[in-house]
């Protein structure tokens, strides 16, 4: 068991990645703290760890407010006792409230970089004086491949998820003189029902398929790669941005050949 005896806490974990990120940090021996905006999806996440063999508590907040942040990490520490690891999963790719710059509301602007920027920082300026020097103490962001390569119409969202690669690169300096590893996972389409909104019927489903090199992806790859990022298994990586999207962004470059 990779994180036997470390405490980690998982944002937006009520479902999706998240949820599956919780159980894969479980089997590998860590305790997790639960969060989610929605407490019946918390308490449902942390039901299937104990269900799985695992532990761990519901921690229900709104971690893209400044009060909910902080009540959210205090709650964390205070449930699991210590806290070792910070997954910042939380976050939204909004239907029909994202899209072209000129045409975009303000308020929704505000709203996608809030849920998927700001909460990273705040959650992180309030858990790294608990992190620190702590053995084995990292921090792991959800960045995205449009961080990487936008593909346009989703402004708010890309803008979003490249402030958290830069956030990511960043903070490593900082956070290295706390002794924690800081790092952010960039995947491609993950079959959740977040996706299956934006991807809508079966014909564009497969047309999404096509643009990864072995189809869409899961929940439970990303959760090894966030996995991996948070475990000794990548103590040499500090400040990394790592791509895992079978190969979308390969695909999309100009002159790759078509899958």
């Amino acid at each position: 068991m990779r994180l036997a005896g470390r405490n980690v806490l998982i944002t937006g974990a009520g479902s999706g990645i998240g949820r599956a990120g919780a159980l894969a940090f479980a089997r590998e021996g860590a305790r997790v703290a639960v969060n989610d905006l929605d407490p019946g999806r918390a308490e449902e996440t942390t039901r299937l760890v104990w269900a799985a063999g695992g532990a761990a508590e519901p921690v229900p907040g709104d971690v893209a407010e400044r009060a909910g942040a902080r009540a959210v990490v205090d709650g964390a520490v205070a449930a699991l006792g210590a806290l070792d690891v910070l997954y910042n999963n939380a976050g939204i790719a909004p239907l029909g409230r994202d899209g072209f710059t000129a045409f975009m509301a303000e308020d929704d602007w505000d709203w996608i970089l809030r849920v998927n920027l700001t909460s990273v920082f705040l959650c992180s300026k309030y858990a790294i004086p608990h992190l620190a020097h702590r053995p084995g103490a990292a921090i792991v962001n959800m960045a995205s491949s449009q961080a990487i390569l936008p593909v346009g119409m989703t402004d708010a969202y890309a803008a979003s998820k490249a402030g958290v690669a830069g956030l990511t690169r960043a903070m490593a300096p900082g956070c290295a003189l706390q002794g924690i590893r800081v790092n952010a996972l960039a995947p491609g389409y993950v079959d959740t029902a977040l996706t299956a909104v934006i991807m809508g019927d079966e014909a564009m489903r497969a047309a999404f398929a096509r643009e990864h090199a072995s189809g869409l992806q899961t929940p439970e790859e990303i959760a090894a790669v966030a996995v991996f990022l948070a475990s000794d298994d990548a103590v040499s990586l500090t400040g990394a941005v790592l791509t895992c999207d079978r190969g979308w962004t390969a695909f999309k470059r100009p002159g790759a050949l078509a899958p």
